[in-house]
């Protein structure tokens, strides 16, 4: 059992697992959490970590379909729950490599254990430069300005949102949409 999970916890990871690798994506979290006389289960899905872009609602309301069809077969949450299925967000800290691979594209902002802040796109994460060739160098996300910066460096990491992108986005989306 991992650490702050609870057999139950994992009990429902067990069953819906399964479901969400066959619909293709990836199982971030599972939470029982007990609201006055419910329980209420959280599920976190996201894309696997070679895709970019973010899970859409079509995608999310498929899968949540087939996860809460899953826990009713196998009955493993007693009585009655709600089923709340959703994506990290950008409000998720970059904490893993699968994170920094997620957020390709994306703009980030870094806190480095030094006290240091460095911000940029995410191009790509890859093996960290090992000086002492052993292997041992963990991974580095590397930035648009093509700096590196290993991740065992990174204190806190998050995605900036970006409203003017998100702008830009939408209206060429528009124009794509315009026949001519």
């Amino acid at each position: 059992m991992a650490a702050g999970r609870s057999p139950q916890d994992d009990g429902v990871r067990t069953v819906v697992e399964p479901v969400v690798s066959g619909a293709g994506l990836f199982l971030e979290d599972v939470r029982l959490v007990r609201a006055g006389g419910a329980t209420v289960v959280r599920i976190t899905l996201d894309l696997p970590q070679d895709e970019v872009g973010s899970l859409d609602s079509d995608r999310l309301g498929e899968a949540s379909r087939a996860i809460s069809a899953a826990l009713d077969e196998a009955d493993t949450v007693p009585g009655h729950y709600t089923l709340e299925v959703s994506t990290p967000g950008t409000s998720r800290p970059l904490t893993a490599p699968r994170h920094f691979r997620r957020a390709r594209t994306r703009m980030v902002r870094l806190t480095l254990v030094d006290g240091s802040t460095v911000s940029g796109r995410v191009v790509d994460v890859v093996p960290a430069a090992d000086a002492a060739g052993d292997g041992a160098g963990g991974e580095a996300v590397v930035l648009d300005d093509g700096s590196r910066v290993a991740l065992d460096q990174v204190r806190k990491g998050k995605v900036e949102v970006e409203l003017k992108r998100l702008e830009d986005d939408e209206a060429g989306a528009a124009r794509d949409g315009e026949e001519g």
